[in-house]
């Protein structure tokens, strides 16, 4: 029997350098300050109990370097997989698609602005909402219907919420 998705974390690059050392987009890094302040979000997150089944994320370096982060942090290590549908001008109805392939029952997107916020619109029903997502921004949603079905956002937080090092 296949295991419906009933939690969606969608998540907002952490802190990139401004520009990378080939001076292409793509190819931008995660800063030492981002890649700590969003450590140290996750860890307050797993504490508070988020657990992660698998993480998608965007092609790009600094989304890929996110995806890492919070993959060694959550204590059951999951798998990450490159998912073009979160590339800039993400693809909902694709991430949906591959999100129901999954068989897992807590899912992460790791994404780029403004693309996070339209995706947080879309998965709760509303796709004219604005939601706007900090650098290492961290939303949860509850699909108790599954993924494609509206959801309900249950918290949004930012690496502010733990304070600033």
């Amino acid at each position: 029997m296949s295991m419906i998705t009933t939690r969606l974390y969608v998540v907002r690059h952490a802190t990139a350098e401004d520009l990378s050392a080939d001076g292409g987009d793509h190819s931008r890094r995660l800063t030492r300050k981002g890649r700590k302040r969003f450590a140290r979000l996750v860890r307050r997150l797993v504490r508070g109990g988020m657990e992660i089944d698998v993480i998608a994320t965007s092609p790009l370096v600094r989304t890929m370097e996110t995806a890492e982060i919070l993959a060694a942090e959550l204590p059951r290590r999951p798998r990450i997989e490159v998912v073009e549908p979160l590339a800039p001008g993400s693809d909902w109805h694709k991430l949906v698609e591959w999100t129901i392939r999954q068989d897992a029952a807590s899912v992460a997107w790791v994404g780029h602005a403004p693309c996070v916020g339209r995706l947080i619109a879309r998965s709760i029903g509303d796709g004219s909402a604005g939601v706007r997502m900090q650098k290492g921004a961290v939303a949860a949603i509850a699909l108790d219907d599954g993924p494609g079905q509206p959801g309900e956002l249950e918290w949004l937080v930012t690496p502010d919420f733990i304070g600033r090092r």
